[in-house]
């Protein structure tokens, strides 16, 4: 007798969204307070307190109904085979063009641009009304409609010349790995994520932003002056024009051992009231490299992908795990979709897991930041940034722990104030 594998992942799947529900509910109550918490009080202005508690809740309606949505068609596309008919119908459209549909690689490609296409067409109106209604009605969107297309259509192209090897490739690891698949599968994925990490910032970013070096001045001088004496190796110091698609900022790091590159987005540096603000924040993404926190998250990530792949090696040929989901053969791709499925649940304590992880490691950040006595300035940027970009003032304490993988701004100007406390001990 075939075990229920397709009716446990549809329990869990259903059970999910009411748990996630719940914890929406939650927030939704906590957004919907009319106050700011004490301790915001007297850095958070009401009115930009009123603008943020109106925009998160706006996007707390948007995701109820996105949510709904979303899970009624997952529970359809399983439940009534949608996915082993467009398997099959996709062999068929192989061999009317004329292609060999025998051929795994081939059929798999034109079944996934039948997925990329589905994709699009339900994502499309979401991402519409997020952009051009939520993110316009509050000031953020930028962008025009036809940025925006234009943008979607470079993602289509990225996909279709990034997609076939790499799918053509792990086809062929999983057809000849044997008793190693495993290891070769990790090692394969080890390798991309390198590359990827590699040519994303200097090939595929400049499609949709411009990267420019930061000009001569006092802004440039603080932080090569504060790398310099963390030993950072910074190479290049960029700025993008953020602002061309939204006034949200952020700045970031990147590159390998010895050339490392930082990225501020423009929003940031027009928000931030001066250089020292702008400076504690980059101490603060600093200290995640001094504190070897990328590496740390970047090992812990390979060491759950061998996992993954460990287990698919488990499952990969049990045919009544492919009949449940209404599979008559076994193809490698299938098998994948179908084992991300049942892992599901797994996935969401590691998820919460490497949350808890990230947390920790933003408050050791910000630690690191006061240490080099940007206390005041960090303080004074994350308020600014909380303001500018209407982050959520009140939040859920279940919610924010399951969800957030950055602590809530009370957390950490709490945070920052015990660490005074200890000092002056």
């Amino acid at each position: 007798m075939a075990l229920p594998y397709l009716e446990a992942v549809l329990c869990f799947m259903i059970l999910n969204y009411i748990f996630e529900t719940y914890l929406n509910i939650r927030q939704h109550r906590a957004l919907k307070l009319p106050t700011l918490p004490k301790s915001l009080a007297k850095v958070i202005s009401h009115e930009k307190f009123e603008q943020a508690r109106a925009y998160s809740l706006d996007k707390s309606n948007f995701n109820f109904v996105r949510e709904a949505i979303t899970i009624v068609c997952d529970i359809i596309i399983l439940y009534y085979k949608v996915l082993p008919w467009l398997w099959k119908n996709s062999g068929v459209l192989v061999t009317n063009v004329g292609l060999n549909a025998e051929n795994e690689i081939i059929h798999t490609l034109a079944f996934l641009a039948g997925v990329m296409v589905w994709s699009q067409i339900t994502d499309l109106p979401f991402s519409l009304y997020s952009t051009f209604v939520i993110e316009a009605r509050h000031g953020f969107n930028k962008q025009t409609f036809w940025l925006f297309i234009w943008d979607m259509i470079k993602g289509i192209l990225l996909s279709t010349v990034l997609a076939p090897p790499i799918v053509a490739a792990i086809i062929v690891i999983v057809q000849n790995g044997g008793p190693y698949l495993a290891i070769y599968l990790w090692g394969f994925m080890f390798a991309l994520a390198l590359l990827m990490m590699t040519i994303y910032p200097i090939m595929i970013a400049p499609l949709f932003n411009k990267f420019t070096p930061l000009p001569e001045g006092s802004l440039r001088e603080k932080i090569e002056k504060l790398a310099d004496s963390l030993k950072f190796p910074l190479k290049k110091l960029f700025v993008v024009d953020g602002s061309t698609r939204s006034s949200h900022s952020n700045a970031y790091m990147y590159g390998f051992f010895k050339n490392k590159r930082i990225v501020l987005y423009d929003t940031l540096i027009q928000q931030c009231s001066n250089d020292n603000e702008i400076v504690s924040v980059l101490a603060h993404e600093l200290g995640h490299w001094k504190l070897n926190h990328t590496a740390y998250s970047f090992v812990a990530v390979q060491l759950l992908t061998f996992m993954q792949f460990g287990g698919y090696t488990l499952v990969r040929n049990s045919k009544d795990l492919f009949e449940s989901f209404g599979f008559e053969d076994q193809p490698v791709i299938i098998g994948l979709i179908i084992f991300m499925h049942t892992i599901i649940p797994i996935q969401h304590l590691l998820s919460f897991c490497l949350n808890l992880v990230s947390r920790a490691f933003e408050f050791q950040a910000d630690a690191f930041a006061k240490n080099l006595g940007y206390a005041p300035e960090l303080r004074g940027a994350l308020v600014k940034l909380q303001e500018e970009n209407l982050s959520a003032m009140n939040t859920d304490p279940w919610y924010s722990a399951y969800h957030y993988s950055h602590p809530p701004l009370v957390e950490r100007l709490s945070a920052l104030e015990d660490l005074d406390s200890k000092k002056e001990d």
